[in-house]
């Protein structure tokens, strides 16, 4: 159900050396930053590397390397923190579809459940 609400609505946009948009957390409950283990990007098709992925959230900026050792920050329900992925010229105007794929730790789960939103997005002239 929260899947369909990861992607934040008309928040694609170019940046210095790629492309962001803002994203919601596919879970009930915050989490601390360390507990978030994979954020995957791909638009049009095209995988972004998982060095070329920044997160931020409250003015801070994070690697999904740095992510893991960070126990002082939560991404709390509902909040949107922007997700970067770095790009040499960024996207052109016009549609794109954006995958976002979120693997998180919690500790009641015997598994790390992945979950995956997909939409068209379309990124303004």
């Amino acid at each position: 159900m929260m899947d369909k609400l990861m992607i934040v609505e008309d928040s694609l946009e170019n940046v210095d050396g790629g492309f962001a948009f803002l994203g919601r957390l596919p879970y009930y409950r915050g989490l601390g930053l360390s507990m978030v283990e994979d954020i995957q990007v791909t638009i049009d098709g095209e995988k972004i590397a998982r060095e070329d992925v920044r997160f931020s959230v409250r003015g801070k900026t994070y690697t999904l390397d740095e992510m893991e050792t960070v126990y002082d920050d939560r991404w709390n329900f509902g909040e949107k923190a922007k997700i970067t992925a770095l790009k040499a010229g960024g996207l052109a105007p016009g549609q794109h579809k954006l995958e976002l794929a979120v693997r998180n730790r919690v500790s009641y789960l015997p598994f790390v459940p992945t979950t995956k939103c997909v939409k068209e997005v379309a990124l303004a002239a």
